[in-house]
């Protein structure tokens, strides 16, 4: 009989420590459940605008979802469209909002992570990254990688 693809026990641990961790630094609103999410629209137009790096057009298509949309992937987009127009305060919300919905979004761990980089939090993007590292294990994940790779261009020597 081959290898049962469910995690060990102690793999199985470590990644509810990593969820449990990520609750808790998205603050005292968050629960234990992950939050029900609402269907995503096709966010195609929005995603190729941030590729664009036109982040207020971005925005100006994003935004308004928010008021009948309800997903992790919705807040990350806003997330990274805010920090990358270096509004920090509205990324962090947003990287926030996208935890709490899914604790487990490992672009928004990724790109929280390069917030905490952009004010200088390095302690905290290195616990995104050590999150990360658990949540892709064995084989590493893009972003784990690009979020290590940030900390190194920023003078830190995170652990692989």
């Amino acid at each position: 009989m081959g290898r049962s693809s469910r995690p060990s026990r102690p793999t199985g641990l470590l990644l509810m420590a990593a969820l449990a961790q990520a609750l808790w630094m998205a603050g005292p609103t968050a629960a234990m459940d992950t939050a029900p999410s609402t269907d995503l629209p096709d966010l195609s137009e929005s995603r190729a605008a941030l590729y664009a790096g036109d982040y207020d057009r971005a925005l100006a298509l994003l935004s308004p979802l928010t008021a009948t949309v309800r997903h992790a992937d919705l807040y990350n987009l806003l997330g990274f469209a805010n920090r990358n127009l270096k509004r920090y305060d509205e990324a962090a919300r947003w990287y926030k909002e996208a935890l709490y919905y899914d604790p487990a979004h490992r672009p928004a761990l990724e790109y929280q992570g390069e917030l905490f980089i952009a004010v200088g939090d390095f302690r905290r993007a290195e616990k995104n990254l050590e999150l990360l590292q658990l949540l892709c294990h064995p084989t590493g994940c893009e972003e784990q990688e690009r979020l290590r790779k940030a900390l190194v261009a920023a003078g830190r020597k995170p652990g692989t």
